[in-house]
């Protein structure tokens, strides 16, 4: 028999397969369960996420995937109460799967279903811990391989973007370069593991759009960057201070997001930011940013590794958010980030 305050939230916006078993209380909201299988191996001969394969993957991952999630959680799939998806944005072919799914699911449960916009669930990641209504107003920094976007979340899930990449996302530009740099894929994870026995200061790559009042990014002058330094430099230079450019181009990327972050932050007149998104688990751009906010009296928010990346937790939360407070229906279709502001 369902149990209202059982929540199922499934993610799959890109090359993650994910579902995660929430129990909400009067005060609390507990993470049961939040399972997940990465398409890493799928993708990686590629270079890059391919739609289609990844789309394959979701097929056949997401009933394996469920059932780890339920015994994790050590409940029947009867138990569920509601069911919470990414409707978007995405790759249509991944986000068509796990609509089906769910809402598949939740028509045979005879429960509620509700679609969630993928970036409002990474913003509720951060939240999860603290409460989406304690703390808002804030300034979010969404950064992953898709999007790095400045949000102004305001109460009542109020949405107003400050800033936005101009091309490439901060995690593209960690992949990107990593490649540049005979790195394998995706880069991300492996650049923030040399950067650890690097030195920062090794050399300066480009910050742009460092301008006070401006709060867009820009990272495709950074590859090309990276690009001419190895040029320049040669194989073995490369091979034999590696771990110092990484270190160099971490800082480089660490610097500029939190910087404008701690700006957009101060002009807007908010005390609250968080750091969410897959490239929130870099270790120095959570280093940096929580030592800028603690200099400029900001409360640093950001969620922990483990719901850093595409996850079926913050799907569930964002659903159990916007549902105390009265904002979800069933089946809610939220078709673009944009239509939430």
């Amino acid at each position: 028999m369902s149990s209202a305050n059982i929540w199922l939230g499934i993610e799959s916006s890109c090359d993650d397969t994910a579902c995660a078993v929430l129990r909400e209380s009067e005060d609390s909201i507990e993470i049961l369960s939040n399972c997940l299988y990465s398409q890493i191996d799928e993708h990686k001969s590629w270079g890059g996420v391919v739609p289609e394969l990844a789309s394959r993957a979701h097929l056949e991952k997401i009933v394996p995937v469920l059932e780890q999630a339920l015994a994790k959680a050590k409940i029947g799939i009867e138990e569920i109460g509601q069911v919470a998806f990414t409707r978007s944005p995405g790759l249509m072919g991944s986000l068509l799967v796990g609509a089906n799914f769910a809402q598949g699911l939740a028509k045979d449960l005879n429960i509620e279903c509700y679609g969630i916009n993928h970036l409002e669930g990474h913003i509720c990641s951060a939240l999860l811990f603290v409460g989406a209504l304690q703390a808002t107003p804030l300034q979010a920094l969404i950064v992953s391989g898709g999007h790095t976007e400045l949000v102004l979340a305001k109460p009542n899930f109020e949405y107003v973007s400050i800033g936005k990449t101009r091309d490439d996302a901060a995690g593209e530009a960690f992949d990107k370069s990593g490649k540049i740099l005979g790195l394998g894929y995706p880069a991300g994870a492996e650049i923030s593991r040399l950067a650890k026995n690097g030195a920062k200061n090794f050399h300066e790559f480009p910050r742009a759009l460092n301008e006070a009042n401006s709060f867009d990014f820009s990272f495709s002058g950074l590859k090309t960057a990276v690009l001419r330094y190895v040029q320049a430099k040669g194989e073995e230079f490369v091979k034999e201070h590696i771990a110092d450019i990484c270190a160099s181009l971490q800082e480089a990327i660490a610097d500029i997001l939190s910087l404008k972050a701690v700006n957009a932050a101060q002009k807007y007149g908010v005390e609250n930011i968080a750091l969410c998104g897959g490239v929130s688990a870099n270790y120095r751009l959570r280093e940096l940013l929580a030592e800028r906010a603690e200099k400029n009296g900001l409360n640093f928010i950001c969620p922990p590794p483990s719901l850093c990346t595409d996850n079926g937790a913050m799907i569930a939360a964002a659903a159990i958010f916007r549902k105390r407070a009265g904002v979800l229906a069933k089946n809610d279709e939220v078709k673009a980030w944009s239509d939430l502001w």
